[in-house]
């Protein structure tokens, strides 16, 4: 077959759905889920104790929400949470992004803090957790320092992962215009490092959320995660799943609003 009678491709046949279908189908799958769960729930086939209705779960959360539940308000609860997971971040991101940064660029660092790193990220919290009660009480430290372990890992992993995203030719590229050692650190490789260090921050705000529950078994008397396990000790159910659902709903906000800083911080990211 000559060159001319070669078929032309089209690269409208390759083109990747936008993300307003992909909202859109995210929205139905939402919708089609809800629907599902009035269903089986009003028809009886679930019993209220096993999956309240969704009725039965706004109700809790209107409750909750205006404060006339037998408990704390939500926006306490809510506060005192974000406080906790808010805390532990800022804190890992201090310290763990620059152990990070300097394992990519020492050895001698990296032999240092790569071996604990290693030993305790695969562990869940609740299996340090009665080392930390024991060792610092049951007051709020033990359950901001649960949750900033389980942020600090994946920032410092990230982080060092990031170091080597700037290629050889770059630096050299820099050193050639008369640019010093620290001018390459700070001008390339961190800039090149930077979106590695975001989604490792978006994994770790991820890992320190879910690790609330765990955190706030600690002697809590305010929290989210406290309100749910409160109320799973007296099978209210439906305050289990009001709970569970705010706790999903705020983690994802949590995680639009870091896919936001990633595309204002890191605008080329992608387009390379």
């Amino acid at each position: 077959m000559s060159e001319t009678a070669k078929p032309a491709l089209k690269t409208s046949a390759f083109k990747v759905p936008g993300e307003g279908s992909s909202a859109t189908i995210s929205l139905v799958t939402v919708l089609a889920i809800v629907t599902l769960w009035f269903i089986v729930t009003n028809m009886g086939w679930i019993k209220p104790l096993f999956l309240p209705s969704p009725q039965a779960t706004y109700q809790q959360f209107y409750e909750y929400l205006t404060g006339a539940a037998n408990d704390k308000p939500l926006w306490e609860h809510f506060t005192m949470s974000l406080f906790r997971v808010f805390a532990a971040f800022l804190l890992a991101c201090v310290l763990a992004i620059p152990i990070g940064i300097a394992m990519g660029m020492s050895r001698v660092w990296r032999g240092i803090f790569d071996p604990p790193i290693e030993l305790y990220r695969p562990l869940p919290p609740l299996s340090y957790l009665p080392l930390i009660i024991i060792w610092f009480g049951i007051d709020e430290l033990p359950k901001v320092l649960l949750i900033f372990l389980s942020c600090f890992a994946p920032l410092a992993m990230a982080a060092r992962s990031g170091m080597r995203s700037a290629s050889q030719e770059q630096m050299n590229a820099a050193y050639s215009m008369g640019a010093s050692y620290s001018q390459v650190i700070l001008h390339v490789v961190l800039p090149a490092a930077l979106p590695e260090i975001l989604v490792g921050m978006r994994v770790s705000i991820g890992f320190g959320w879910s690790t609330l529950v765990a955190a706030e078994m600690v002697a809590a008397n305010v929290g989210l995660g406290q309100m749910v396990l409160n109320a799973s000790n007296f099978l209210r159910t439906d305050i289990v799943v009001m709970g569970i659902i705010v706790i999903g709903v705020v983690a994802y906000m949590f995680d639009l609003l870091m896919r936001w800083f990633e595309h204002k911080l890191v605008p080329w990211k992608g387009r390379m």
